[in-house]
């Protein structure tokens, strides 16, 4: 469906975007992540075809964004960050003038008809659009995005500025939008990319540094030799008793929401599984173990570890307390 072939986009000296490769396959939804500057939106651009880039292929479908650009905008509804609506229209009005402008074959009436029933916008279609509220101003935004029914949905941000219902009203219509095209969705609220996202692709200074699903990734930056433990017992003695398990590497501790309980962040060495020996030794002295999971980062923790210029594998410093074994 798109593919992207050794992209880059130079501003003088500066790449903005530096030798990117991915691939879009039919019916995906993918979240473009990054921080700011890191190069989403200018790649989300030459997607587009809004601009060019300094060398690199993109193919839609098998054309060529610069050889066949009208073959490959038909195939593409774009939604920037800031919509491009003209306030002093009506949203009948100016639905109609992005369907002329795009030169739609579909039925005119029926089609604009259609698509503002699918975001609810048909109540507001006689009214202007600087009248309409935030969220109404949003839906007519991606209403424009649906007109000539493309095969492609390019979101840059596309709930941003809205409140939580407006968010969720939002979201809900992406995925509903999903189940019928491929769909490439950037967004800074990272929970959004993980209720919407089937697989994302990490930026950073222009360069791709993650592209996979939310749990390869973030398997793949968990340390598999970390448990978090809930103990109960007084905390002193919980310490002393798990400074004599062999190799257990270090401890970090901290308050949580049980009384007479703490957290234990424990990490062992190298392909060694603790959790059968802790077991025993707290099972001995009848320290009760009240929950045990695997650590996991969040995509919010990925995020940061992979578009960190500084990485810690064990991010003891984020505990209220740490303890380090002898």
């Amino acid at each position: 469906m798109i593919e992207i072939k050794s992209i880059t986009k130079k501003y003088g000296a500066k790449k903005a975007v530096d030798d990117i490769s991915f691939t879009v396959q039919k019916g995906e939804i993918i979240g473009l992540l990054g921080p700011n500057g890191a190069g989403k939106t200018t790649t989300m651009n030459i997607l587009t075809g809004y601009i060019s880039s300094s060398k690199g292929t993109v193919l839609v479908d098998g054309f060529d964004i610069l050889k066949n650009p009208e073959e490959v905008k038909k195939r593409i509804g774009y939604l920037p960050e800031n919509p491009p609506l003209y306030m002093d229209m009506t949203v009948i009005d100016y639905l109609s003038f992005v369907y002329e402008l795009k030169n739609v074959k579909l039925p005119k009436k029926e089609h604009l008809e259609e698509v503002m029933a699918m975001f609810k916008i048909g109540d507001v279609s006689h009214r202007l659009i600087k009248n309409l509220s935030k969220g109404y101003k949003q839906r007519v935004g991606l209403a424009q995005a649906l007109v000539g029914n493309p095969e492609i949905l390019i979101f840059d941000e596309p709930t941003v500025g809205l409140d939580p219902k407006q968010i969720n009203e939002i979201r809900s219509m992406i995925k509903k939008l999903g189940k019928e095209r491929t769909i490439i969705l950037s967004s800074h609220i990272l929970p959004e990319v993980s209720a919407i996202c089937e697989r994302v692709i990490i930026i950073s200074k222009g360069k791709i540094v993650a592209s996979d699903t939310i749990d390869n990734i973030t398997n793949s930056l968990t340390n598999s030799n970390t448990i978090t433990v809930r103990i109960e017992g007084i905390k002193d003695d919980v310490m002393k008793l798990l400074n004599t398990i062999p190799d257990i590497y270090s401890i970090s501790s901290k308050q949580c929401p049980e009384d007479g309980a703490n957290d234990y962040t424990i990490t062992s060495n190298e392909g060694i599984d603790i959790r059968k020996p802790l077991f025993f030794a707290l099972s001995e002295k009848k320290f009760p173990i009240l929950l045990l999971t695997n650590k996991s980062l969040s995509l919010e923790e990925v995020f940061l570890e992979l578009t960190s210029t500084q990485k810690n594998i064990i991010k003891e410093e984020t505990e209220d307390e740490s303890d380090i074994k002898a």
